[in-house]
């Protein structure tokens, strides 16, 4: 037992550099994001393969409604921070999102017609989305500090790669013998495993990872202020604003190549096409995965974070030119693997770095606002602007991603912008420190 715990020491610090007291807390919040991300992987595939049984208006469409529905969310989110004790805050978000597929189930279940169910289904599932992991990142911020989220965020990251093999996994062999509606009652059990596991690493915060300290706000008490502060704090500090600039670009993107793939698969049927979105989920992960255990903590220590963080960005800029050139099928495929995957392996865990220069309430009032609110008004414009440039301009493939190749251009460099404001000395001259934020240097572990 003491050789097979001396080998799993050995292969983990080769990959992060984790030191032995930093071990459970990592692998459980290795197991969280595992499971969290099987969740939501089960439903992904279900959601995109509807969207191509309606026109890109409508989706256009959904995704407004998405925005302004994920924008109320954020809004009560922020009075339950604000009013709920921290301690119960996180698994009690988790446990609500469990009930409303049950919900979804028992909806689809007893109606004849599903279209407005599915509707509802196709913009909450695009909530949860961002909702489920915003809230996981917030958690790992506060629980690890910022010397730590160096070493240990990309390898906690590929827990949400290994969920994305096994969520579509179980979609692409079982939809079609299950059904779409099993697939839900999976996916909301799913969801409450991670509930014990979050009340033990509160526990492993103060004990192995020694960061009890860095709390202002004990877990038994709510974390107060205005509820809707995480607005206010997004709209008066430019470290802020330029953390949801680089998000909403990345979604610029991101809804340009959705929409092109969503109209390349609509002569298929809807099992096909989730079959197929659930194969490239399952690509994408075993991307990231690599990515995450070999290349994340290497790049960051190397190269430092304005490379890290600007790196996808640039490989898609040049991926789109030769989208432009070359408009294939498969070249869209090929980039949104790339795309997708060092996104989760490397641009994720990058950016979710930079929230751990900030405190508590930022963490957990304007991280959703950036991450839910930037994200959704960002497919909602972007939605818009591509249904404008094909059906209104009547723009091909080629054009559209020749436009998609100027925003990942700038997309790079907010990036570099972004990496270099964080790793600036606090004492230099010119740096404005986020408001709210703390000082880790006297704490780093």
């Amino acid at each position: 037992m003491a050789a097979n715990n001396n080998l799993i020491m050995n292969f983990l610090q080769m990959l992060s550099k984790i030191k032995e007291r930093e071990i459970k807390a990592v692998i459980f919040s290795f197991l969280f994001v595992v499971v969290l991300m099987s969740a939501y992987y089960i439903l992904r595939p279900v959601r995109d393969a509807m969207a191509s049984d309606w026109t890109d208006a409508e989706v256009s469409w959904l995704w407004t409604l998405n925005f302004f529905i994920s924008t109320g969310i954020v809004a009560l989110y922020g009075i339950a921070v604000s009013k709920f004790r921290f301690r119960l805050l996180v698994p009690t978000m988790y446990g609500i999102f469990a009930g409303s597929f049950v919900m979804f189930y028992l909806l689809g279940s007893i109606s004849d017609d599903r279209t407005l169910i599915d509707k509802a289904f196709y913009v909450w599932v695009s909530v949860f989305s961002l909702f489920n992991i915003s809230v996981f990142w917030s958690f790992m911020s506060e629980l690890f500090s910022k010397e730590q989220s160096g070493r240990l965020f990309g390898i906690i990251a590929v827990g949400a790669s290994i969920g994305g093999l096994i969520g579509p996994s179980i979609t692409a062999f079982f939809s079609v013998s299950l059904g779409i509606d099993n697939l839900m009652l999976i996916a909301s059990t799913m969801l409450l495993i991670p509930i014990p596991i979050i009340f033990y690493l509160q526990s492993l915060k103060a004990t192995d990872l020694n960061n009890g300290k860095l709390d202002l706000t004990p877990t038994s008490q709510p974390i107060g202020g205005n509820p809707i502060a995480g607005f206010k704090m997004l709209f008066s500090n430019p470290y802020l604003l330029s953390i949801a600039l680089f998000i909403f670009l990345y979604t610029g993107i991101s809804s340009f190549i959705y929409f092109e793939l969503k109209n390349l698969l609509s002569d298929l049927s809807r099992p096909e096409r989730s079959a197929i979105w659930a194969q490239m989920d399952l690509a994408v992960n075993v991307l990231s995965i690599s990515i995450g255990l070999f290349a994340t903590g290497r790049i960051v220590g190397r190269f430092g974070m304005p490379i890290t963080i600007a790196l996808v960005p640039v490989m898609v800029c040049i991926g789109l030119l030769v989208l432009a050139i070359s408009p294939l099928l498969g070249v869209v495929m090929i980039l949104q693997i790339i795309r997708r995957a060092g996104n989760y392996g490397l641009t994720r865990p990058a950016r979710e770095m930079l929230f751990t220069l900030v405190d508590r309430e930022t963490r957990f009032k304007a991280k959703p606002v950036i991450d839910i609110v930037a994200y959704r008004g960002s497919d909602m414009l972007m939605a818009w602007l591509f249904t404008g440039l094909t059906q209104g301009l009547g723009l091909g493939l080629a054009a559209v991603a020749g436009v998609g190749a100027g925003i990942a251009a700038l997309w790079s460099l907010v990036g570099i912008y972004l990496g270099r404001w964080f790793e600036r000395d606090n004492s230099e001259p010119g740096f404005t420190k986020p408001e709210n934020s703390i000082t880790f240097e006297n704490n780093a572990q």
